[in-house]
């Protein structure tokens, strides 16, 4: 079991850099646009929100059942790194990107008709996706 979810949880970071990528250039492109956001639009943010939330289920699955994940719990694993990013680093800062996303896709979804849709998805989901990208345990992404 532990194998399958690491293995789900690896790939499907594609899907969630893919659809987040998507949202905010679509984002982007109806806000320099100039045009209101649709309902079209909302659902197209569905694309980076959806696949996020996933990933965290997964994510979350994965860090009780891993060895490299809640039992680490220990004052050394603070001083070696990359036990440090496995258990509270790399949590913590999914969950605030997909706070931050899924806030972005809330204030937009209220904004049906005006441009600010646009911006709350470009922002929320960018500002998301940074912090995936500099959280990501690339010493073990898959292909590595």
């Amino acid at each position: 079991m532990y194998t399958g979810i690491l293995h789900l949880h690896s790939y499907m970071a594609y899907l969630v850099l893919t659809g987040l990528a998507i949202s905010i250039i679509a984002a982007l492109v109806g806000y320099s646009k100039n045009r209101p956001f649709t309902d079209g639009d909302r659902k197209l943010g569905l694309l980076g929100l959806i696949p996020t939330h996933l990933q965290w289920v997964f994510g979350a699955i994965l860090y009780f059942v891993s060895p490299r994940g809640a039992s680490l719990a220990s004052g050394e694993t603070m001083s070696d790194s990359v036990s440090r990013l496995y258990f509270l680093e790399h949590p913590l800062t999914m969950i605030i990107a997909v706070v931050l996303i899924t806030v972005g896709y809330s204030r937009a979804k209220r904004m049906i008709g005006n441009r600010k849709g646009f911006s709350s998805i470009y922002i929320f989901y960018a500002i998301g996706l940074i912090l995936i990208l500099a959280r990501i345990p690339w010493i073990s992404w898959p292909g590595n």
